[in-house]
């Protein structure tokens, strides 16, 4: 079987990278993009990265807050290279900016920076990669949809750019447009970043959480807003996090999924729409490898390379064929049986 990139889902701006604006309810091959090539996708807003086995990254999309890196504001539906990027090791799409982490634990930054989110110490959009100030030792990124993470080799984290729901962590509602460090957090081994939340996989195999919580994201048991990081509760074993606009996912030891915040659109997989602010199960899925959460939809990697996806589906980013919402989860469409990795943006899924 060809080896292939898929994206799905809505397409207005050309963010499936499939060179057309035509949304799409099953998956379409993403225009040259191998499977061979890609290490790494992502997706934000209304755009999407990837990362090429050469170091470079690739991007795709609405292009109006330079988003795609590529020097101007000219949004494209295929593929292009974001500028004087080499030597990248991990990317992350926020809602109008992203970020690449060198192999020099620097990391680089591009697109919206009214908030900060680029972390270079202005409030400039930047359609060329800038340097984010001050970090070093850096082993892993993530990007909500106005601020930035970043994991330290020491296993502390910073975070920068907007702060009005406490989602920088740092015990304030000041935005930042430089690094400041996330309060009381050691010993942290992987990042995820909501819209205005953020969540912490400690070495232990428990999660941390901070920043909005009127949906209970947080999963701390309540739905008030944290300025610094509380436990999510009842979580032990946990593999993997992700995090969408309003929830949260985690795969545990023997591979089932919890999940807990908002849930309008069944994007928790317990088969209800009823908000949930301590973790619930996933309904259906055994063998889970990864997760990944769109705005407002979940995505999973079986086992067997199989896909999965539930909830939101007004514009087919579930992949399986019509846009009723899902409760459980399904299996997305067109012979994807041997991913490797998948992402999740607004109303937009991809898979590896």
């Amino acid at each position: 079987m060809t080896q292939r990139v898929e994206g799905w889902g809505f397409n207005n701006d050309g963010q499936l990278g499939d060179g057309t604006t035509t949304d799409r309810r099953t998956p379409v091959i993403l225009a040259g993009l191998t499977q061979n090539d890609v290490i790494a996708v992502d997706a934000g807003g209304a755009h999407g990265l990837a990362l090429l086995s050469n170091g470079t990254v690739k991007a795709w999309g609405t292009n109006v807050n330079g988003q795609l890196g590529d020097g101007t504001p000219i949004s494209h539906p295929t593929p292009g290279t974001v500028a004087r990027l080499t030597d990248v090791r991990a990317i992350a799409a926020g809602g109008d900016h992203s970020l690449a982490l060198l192999s020099d634990g620097t990391v680089k930054a591009w697109g919206r920076n009214v908030n900060g989110q680029l972390g270079d110490g202005t409030t400039n959009d930047a359609a060329i990669p800038v340097t984010v100030t001050g970090l070093t030792g850096v082993k892993a990124i993530a990007a909500g949809a106005d601020h930035s993470l970043a994991l330290l080799s020491d296993g502390t984290v910073k975070s920068w750019g907007a702060n009005g729901s406490g989602q920088l962590g740092d015990g304030t509602t000041t935005s930042s447009t430089t690094p400041v460090t996330v309060t009381g957090l050691a010993d942290v081994r992987e990042l995820a970043s909501g819209a205005s939340f953020s969540l912490a996989l400690l070495s232990d195999r428990t999660v941390r959480a901070w920043g909005f919580n009127a949906n209970g994201q947080l999963g701390d048991g309540t739905t008030t807003t944290r300025t610094t990081a509380v436990s999510v509760t009842g979580l032990s074993g946990i593999r993997r996090v992700a995090a969408g606009d309003a929830h949260a996912l985690a795969v545990l030891n023997d591979r089932t999924v919890k999940a807990w915040g908002f849930n309008n659109s069944g994007e928790l997989g317990d088969g209800t729409t009823t908000e949930q602010h301590t973790p619930v199960t996933a309904a259906g899925l055994a063998g889970v490898r990864t997760v990944a959460a769109g705005a407002n939809h979940s995505l999973a990697i079986t086992a067997n390379g199989t896909v999965k996806s539930w909830g939101n589906n007004g514009f087919g980013q579930l992949g399986v064929g019509g846009i009723n919402n899902q409760l459980t989860a399904v299996t997305v469409l067109n012979g994807l049986a041997s991913a490797t990795g998948i992402a999740g943006g607004t109303f937009i899924s991809f898979a590896i």
